[in-house]
């Protein structure tokens, strides 16, 4: 395919989708026929040498031997907690200097509140930890953290709790908007031209089995094995989901190999019907998604990408 340069308009190209459906590897293709880079939008893959459990293929990023630029992905320890206000901050740095060279952007990513916060332009702040509230949530399981959480009238924190760190940092956020008034950070209105591709639910749920097949045999608990090894508090990678708490739980004695590999095939198939209810959500909210059949060839998910760009 030649290369296109010319978008309609439109400031950036979206390339989402939930789990497994081959997101990375078709916007790395239309970046390359579009001479662009990639701007990450995996809550995840910020992070450094987690790298088979979030998924970062690198390899899908080379292109008829070319590697495409990618942003946003490795640059915090593991550990940190990442969040939207900073991914906010992080995106409009990177955005601002390919506008500069002419670029647009490919936004390629699954982390449905990640996208949400550009598309729509969150007004967010950057919530201080407060300790002594932390203090007195200390010890309280997690359905009692979420009965607290619940009591609050209107939630900004609108993410999973499945854990308690989790639970009494949504509760922290909750607390400092109750008794704070403080001003927004103005986001920039940004036009998008959104791409999802998705998959029947059996296909999906085949596509994520075998991918979580393929994760376990090239290393994955490995992978969560030396980052205990390395310090990485238990709680800290249990905090992270998905494979890091299951995994996590395997290596510290508390689940069989069986057990773990059940209990996180039925996690991510679960994460992926949330994934679809939240982009379900995007489009009730006024966000149009143009959704590409995941079993079309790559040729002709790219050309029907470019016919989008092209009839705006």
């Amino acid at each position: 395919m030649k290369t296109v340069k010319e978008t309609r308009g439109y400031d950036i190209i979206v390339v989402t989708g939930p789990t497994a459906s081959g997101k990375t590897g078709f916007a790395a293709r239309l970046a390359a026929i579009m001479g662009s880079e990639i701007i990450s939008a995996d809550s995840r893959q910020v992070y450094r040498r987690m790298n088979i459990g979030t998924g970062k293929d690198y390899d899908d990023y080379i292109v008829d031997g070319e590697k495409i630029p990618v942003h946003i992905i490795d640059i915090v320890d593991p550990g940190y907690k990442y969040n939207v206000y900073e991914y906010q901050k992080d995106f409009l740095e990177v955005y601002s200097k390919m506008k500069e060279d002419n670029l647009t952007p490919i936004v390629c990513g699954g982390s449905g509140m990640y996208l949400d916060s550009i598309l729509r332009g969150y007004s967010l702040i950057k919530v201080p930890v407060n300790q002594a509230l932390r203090d007195r949530l200390s010890g309280l399981s997690l359905e009692e953290l979420a009965g607290i959480l619940k009591e609050y009238k209107s939630l900004h924190n609108k993410t999973d709790v499945d854990t308690v760190k989790r639970a009494v940092r949504a509760i922290e956020i909750e607390d400092y908007y109750l008794k704070n008034e403080p001003e927004h950070d103005r986001f920039p209105s940004i036009n998008a031209l959104i791409l999802g591709i998705r998959y029947d639910r059996d296909a999906r749920r085949e596509r994520i089995s075998k991918r979580l097949e393929e994760r376990l045999s090239q290393g994955m608990v490995e992978e969560v094995e030396k980052l205990l090894v390395e310090g990485i508090p238990a709680d800290d990678l249990i905090y992270y989901g998905l494979e890091y708490k299951f995994i996590t739980f395997y290596l510290q004695g508390e689940l069989t190999y069986s057990d773990m590999k059940t209990r996180l095939e039925t996690a991510i198939h679960q994460f992926a019907k949330r994934q679809m209810t939240w982009f379900r959500g995007m489009e009730r909210r006024g966000v149009s998604i143009h959704w590409l059949d995941g079993h079309l060839s790559m040729e002709q998910k790219l050309k029907r990408a470019l016919s989008y760009m092209e009839t705006k």
